[in-house]
């Protein structure tokens, strides 16, 4: 039961998927967001993207950091869809916000269209990696940031039965992510590491 329910992490479906954005957005992936928006540089933005926004939470922290800005959230799971909207109703009605279904391998955005890309705890479902980085890197304009938060960093084997459970998924390291990055286009790219943890945050300019 507890396996099904960790499949469920990777397309929210039904009532179960439900349940998983109801947790994620109380506190499930809060600690780790507030760590990796405390290593966020200081840029401007007019518009942000939040790819995998599950239960919505990440967007309404992008639209408080980024007062004015426009940010759309994007994600392949209708249930995360309609999550992120109800979590957002107020921006949404406002004209700051928008939601799309869709896959992270062929956006349906223009090209550099975006200041700010987010992705937290989403790459691990990307595939093939390169392919949806390098969509990433296409709607960014020039300058544009993209930042990745994971909870692990691959350099064990804490989730290999995780990864079985869920499939579909792999962990990616630090370096694995940065080569990706570097092949779509990316540079200065900045790892951090939380101490104590395996939390990962990446931080790639276009």
């Amino acid at each position: 039961m507890f396996a099904r329910y960790r499949r469920n992490a990777r397309k929210p479906e039904g009532l179960g998927g439900r349940l998983i954005l109801t947790r994620m957005n109380r506190g499930g992936h809060a600690d780790l967001s507030e760590w990796g928006f405390s290593l966020f540089p200081d840029v401007y933005c007019g518009r942000a993207l939040d790819v995998g926004c599950g239960g919505g939470a990440n967007v309404k922290r992008l639209l408080k950091r980024f007062d004015g800005a426009k940010v759309c959230g994007l994600d392949h799971s209708d249930v995360s869809v309609a999550k992120t909207l109800r979590h957002n109703r107020r921006a949404v009605k406002d004209g700051r916000c928008e939601v799309a279904l869709g896959d992270v391998t062929a956006m349906p955005y223009a090209d550099g269209v975006f200041d700010v890309v987010t992705a937290f705890e989403t790459v691990y479902f990307w595939q093939p990696i390169g392919r949806a980085f390098a969509e990433i890197f296409r709607v960014l304009k020039e300058g544009g940031v993209f930042m990745i938060c994971n909870d692990a960093d691959g350099e064990t084997s804490d989730w290999d039965e995780i990864e079985k459970q869920i499939g579909d998924m792999k962990v990616y390291t630090a370096a694995q992510l940065q080569n990706e990055l570097e092949r779509a286009g990316f540079n200065n790219i900045d790892v951090h590491r939380r101490s104590g943890t395996s939390c990962l945050c990446v931080i790639a300019r276009k």
